[in-house]
């Protein structure tokens, strides 16, 4: 699917109607609505009853097409509006350290800004420099506060429950307005009563796929109102005489601190994900939701959701996307996505096909099998320049003129979503996620953050999940209230990262994975485990493959090579992956036993070649390739693509005669390899060239195979660093310079017979080619990031929508928008010739 952004919002039906088509026929299989910030006047606001009746135009018109067609149950993010009133606004616990003397005090107790309300007041004796051990209560007298005599010097500690001040980010027009309090039942029913009730009586959802929640950035959310109640209910003490807990040591602070965001936890599955999900069932529309972030959301959190979502690629890191997936295994959710492409090789435009394959498959290899592209701009048909567009992440749509490689490449992702949700998902590993130990430390009253997901990545770090990947095996992550649902025997080894202690059903479920012929491994943990093992970091790997076989194992080992396997009861499907940029070869040996493997080409679905278990398989992958290894216990059938001919191949190189032409203009005579940057006139040209040349070819024998092979890609220069390193937020960019950049169409006297977008850079000419001369064309299209770089009117729009509507976004980067692009034709293709 695609995230679809309306700006504004502001939309024109035929555009609509053109966007969906165009959709439809790139291969997409739906669209997510997402109404954000005004980039022009508006006339039907979100919610009034234009703005309603387009929706249903679009949703109707998206099943007639064939589309799934989802909404978010909000304006930008987080969820909010007019409709937040200041009693049902987010709220957060505002710090305050006063150093006093030992005389009594009486101060007036002012709100500074409305809203403010302090909740507790300590004293301790000590200084700034040196803090209280201990704390006393303060109380509050008719609006005065009376601090007692002392003997000298003190500390003053004030906690002020205030508004956070957040407002809904991005918002559309009639949107705005305070981010709504997620631990508040009233404050959600508030904005299903006046946000998600008019959405879904204006589309039906018998015309949804889902209604969807993007991700919790409620930034410093830790009170609401009604926390001093619930607190005592469920940790059976009272909250506000130990609150000073919460922002000083203490030999109480790691139980309050843990208690209380255990109990934020609570409410915001209680009054939030359960809330919304039961209206979302009672309109018959499943609910689906990036659930990670503030409110402090666990991994189990996600059982109240019908579909879980994450974001965030790096296969052998604790990503968000890891999060939602270990989520979707542990509670039997089939459907997993992610948000893919969320800040692809930032600004935008600059996404090549190459980056979207190489990011989707780092998605997959998390485990997700439904993809979000992220995202889709709707603009006007009349919009001046490249047109509208989002503030950042990739703009994926049929602006860029490398669109003809997309329905290639969504049937090649949807193929595989589809393998993906075949079966079971195999993992042998759990990594611990010691929610207690992580209540007990985390807090923005202690510098540190509320997001769960974040400490927990800190916590377990990339070193874990990395060793578990190159080990050739896979990982769940689990929690506390996940083990109340999963066997002891689901996972042959348990790494505790670094823990203090664990709840006593946990302890007890982890005597039972010993039991059960387990192996747990304490890494830096403290936490006592009959039979538990004792491991380094460094020695990870090696304790890890003590316990268990891989699930695949390769030689040699490869760091870049990654997997994910599915279990069938009459077969074993592994997606396995190149994710980096230079060729990868090893053998591959499956734990599963089977009788016969098959090796399916991930971009045809073709089966390229088959045999016994008993015959080594050696893989050779290309750079960011992906292929599907299939065991079954019954012959396969035969493969759907002959195997080339024996022998060396004839070489003969196309370096001579070449001509080019751009648009409609008349052929250049040029010599290869050609960038457009570096000639005249072009350095902005985004679009498609022509290179044209004429070759001999002798006569050619009964099953000769002739390949156009326009280039390997190469490592880029700069690949000693991470690949995002000077771009905005988690961008992805593939680390390979291709040798066509970026998208070759081939034509062998005037018979197609190929586009190439990723390697191999090769297309197969045999039914075209003839003895004697032939005319061969390599159609050449590139980003728009030239376009980008020379649009005049995105930055005076951008002013202009702020001097009308305020501030409500800053464009990303644009300045940046031609660094290390390389349109053109890079490199001398060659014929390359095979004859039995």
């Amino acid at each position: 699917m695609v995230r679809w952004w309306w700006f504004g919002p502001s939309v024109r039906r035929d555009e609509l109607d053109r966007e969906l088509t165009a959709m439809a026929r790139a291969g997409f299989g739906g669209a997510e609505v997402s109404y954000v910030y005004p980039l022009g006047p508006v006339e039907h606001p979100l919610l009034s009853a234009g703005f309603l009746a387009d929706l249903r135009f679009a949703a109707e018109r998206a099943a007639a097409l064939g589309l799934r067609f989802d909404l978010t149950l909000g304006s930008g993010w987080s969820f909010g509006g007019p409709h937040t009133t200041p009693e049902l606004a987010a709220r957060k616990l505002r710090w305050e350290r006063r150093e006093i003397g030992p005389g009594p005090l009486r101060v007036p107790v002012v709100a500074a800004w409305p809203g403010d309300a302090l909740v507790a007041a300590f004293v301790g004796a000590g200084s700034l420099q040196e803090q209280p051990e201990a704390w006393q209560p303060v109380p509050v007298v008719d609006g005065v506060l009376e601090v007692p005599d002392g003997t000298g010097t003190r500390v003053v500690l004030l906690a002020t429950a205030q508004h956070t001040g957040q407002n809904v980010k991005r918002a559309a027009v009639g949107a705005e307005g305070p981010v709504l309090d997620h631990y508040s039942a009233a404050a959600t029913d508030a904005h299903l009563r006046a946000v998600a009730d008019p959405l879904l009586d204006a589309v039906p959802a018998s015309l949804l796929g889902s209604v969807f929640c993007d991700s919790l950035e409620v930034y410093e959310a830790d009170w609401t109102p009604a926390l001093p109640e619930e607190f005592a209910r469920r940790c059976g003490y009272p909250l506000l005489p130990v609150l000073h807990a919460l922002a000083a040591d203490g030999p109480d602070s790691a139980r309050v601190r843990a208690d209380h965001h255990r109990t934020l936890v609570q409410l915001y599955e209680e009054n939030f994900v359960q809330r919304i999900q039961r209206w979302a069932s009672a309109r018959g529309v499943p609910f689906r939701l990036q659930g990670y972030g503030t409110p402090p959301a666990t991994v189990s959190s996600y059982r109240f959701a019908d579909l879980p979502e994450g974001e965030g690629w790096g296969w052998k890191t604790v990503t968000q996307t890891r999060w939602a997936s270990s989520a979707g295994h542990l509670y039997d959710r089939p459907v997993i996505s992610s948000e893919v492409w969320t800040w692809v090789h930032s600004p935008s435009f600059r996404a090549t096909p190459l980056d979207l394959q190489g990011e989707a498959h780092d998605h997959l290899l998390n485990g997700v099998n439904q993809l979000v592209g992220h995202g889709w701009p709707c603009s006007p048909p009349d919009a001046p320049g490249l047109g509208w567009f989002f503030y950042a992440a990739g703009a994926i749509d049929d602006r860029n003129p490398w669109w003809a490689a997309m329905p290639g490449l969504n049937a090649q992702l949807t193929r595989l979503c589809w393998l993906l949700r075949q079966g079971d998902p195999v993992a042998d590993v759990a990594v611990y996620v010691p929610d207690e130990d992580l209540f007990a430390t985390m807090g923005t009253a202690v510098g540190g953050s509320l997001d769960l997901w974040r400490e927990a990545r800190g916590r377990i770090g990339d070193g874990v999940p990395a060793a578990v990947r190159e080990s050739g095996l896979d990982y769940d992550l689990v929690d506390d209230d996940a083990l109340a649902v999963v066997a002891p025997d689901r996972y042959r080894v348990v790494v505790l990262p670094a823990t203090t202690t664990v709840p006593a059903a946990t302890a007890s479920w982890l005597d039972h994975v010993s039991a059960a012929g387990g192996t747990v491994l304490r890494l830096g943990s403290s936490v006592d485990v009959p039979g538990a093992v004792d491991v380094v970091a460094e020695d990870l790997a090696q304790a890890l493959l003590a316990a268990v076989a891989p699930d695949l194992a390769l030689a040699p080992d490869s760091p870049d090579l990654g997997f994910v396997h599915r279990h069938l009861p009459d077969a074993d499907v592994y997606l396995l992956a190149n994710t980096g940029p230079a060729d990868r070869t090893a053998e591959v040996t499956p734990r599963a036993e089977r009788s016969w493997w098959a090796v399916w080409d991930a971009r045809t679905g073709d089966v390229r070649r088959t045999g016994p278990a008993a015959e080594p398989l050696v893989l050779t992958l290309e750079p960011y390739e992906a292929v599907v290894l299939v065991l079954t216990d019954d012959e396969p059938a035969a493969p759907t693509v002959p195997a080339p001919p024996g022998g060396a191949a004839r070489v003969q190189p196309l370096a001579d005669g070449w001509r080019v032409a751009f648009d409609a203009g008349p052929d250049e005579p040029v010599a290869l390899p050609h960038l457009w940057e570096e000639q005249p006139g072009r350095r902005h040209h985004a679009g498609a060239a022509v290179y044209r040349t004429a070759f001999e070819l002798d006569g050619l024998g009964p099953g000769a195979v002739v390949v156009l092979d326009l280039g390997s890609a190469e490592v880029r220069d700069d690949d000693a660093q991470p690949v995002h390193v000077g771009m905005v937020g988690p961008s992805y960019r593939a680390a390979a310079r291709p040798p066509v950049g970026e998208v070759a169409t081939v034509r062998v006297n005037g018979v197609d017979c190929g586009l190439v977008w990723a390697p191999p850079y090769r297309v197969d000419v045999t039914a075209a080619v003839r003895a004697g001369q032939n005319r061969l064309e390599v159609e050449v299209a590139n980003t728009a990031a030239g376009a980008l770089a020379a649009d005049e009117h995105i930055g005076p729009l951008a002013a202009a929508s702020e001097e009308r509507h305020g501030r409500r976004f800053r464009m990303q980067q644009l300045d940046r928008a031609l660094d290390t692009v390389r349109s053109g034709l890079l490199a001398v293709p060659v014929l390359r010739i095979r004859e039995p």
